[in-house]
């Protein structure tokens, strides 16, 4: 499939975009998703929301979910699958299982939503190159701050 110039494939596919509460930075994030409480019984992440996507196969079709930490896109995921699981009350809900490797990207700023919203793959922020991946993230205030300017 062709790529766009935001190195995502063309068409057929739309993103995810969610708040990630209570997150400090992309390795607090990751840390929490290595815990037990965050994995499901197939050793995957995954994030369970109480809303279904309907735009089920758009999403399965090529989608990330982006993460907002700190009033900023940060890092995005690969959505493996969205499983079906009754909560312990009894209520159906959606378990976005992700593909464990967290992708860094540019910073976008954010403000606050509630749920997930879906993100359109023309306006996702780009992948930092591999040689930035490793790289500690910016205190949100600064990374806030040149995102605001275009610097990053």
């Amino acid at each position: 499939m062709p790529l766009s110039k935001r190195g995502c494939a063309m068409a057929g596919f739309v993103h995810l975009l969610k708040l990630s509460v209570g997150t400090e930075s992309v390795e607090s994030l990751a840390a929490w998703q290595a815990s037990p409480g965050a994995q499901g019984p197939d050793g995957l992440p995954r994030h369970v929301t109480r809303m279904f996507p309907r735009r089920e196969a758009e999403v399965l079709g090529g989608g990330s979910i982006f993460w907002v930490i700190k009033g900023l896109i940060q890092a995005r995921q690969s959505i493996r699958r969205l499983d079906r699981v009754m909560g312990q009350d009894g209520i159906e809900r959606c378990a976005i299982v992700l593909d464990p490797d967290l992708i860094r990207t540019e910073t976008a700023p954010k403000r606050p939503f509630q749920g997930w919203r879906y993100l359109q793959p023309e306006n996702a922020p780009r992948d930092l190159p591999a040689h930035r991946q490793e790289e500690d993230s910016l205190p949100p205030e600064l990374a806030g701050a040149l995102a605001e300017i275009g610097v990053i």
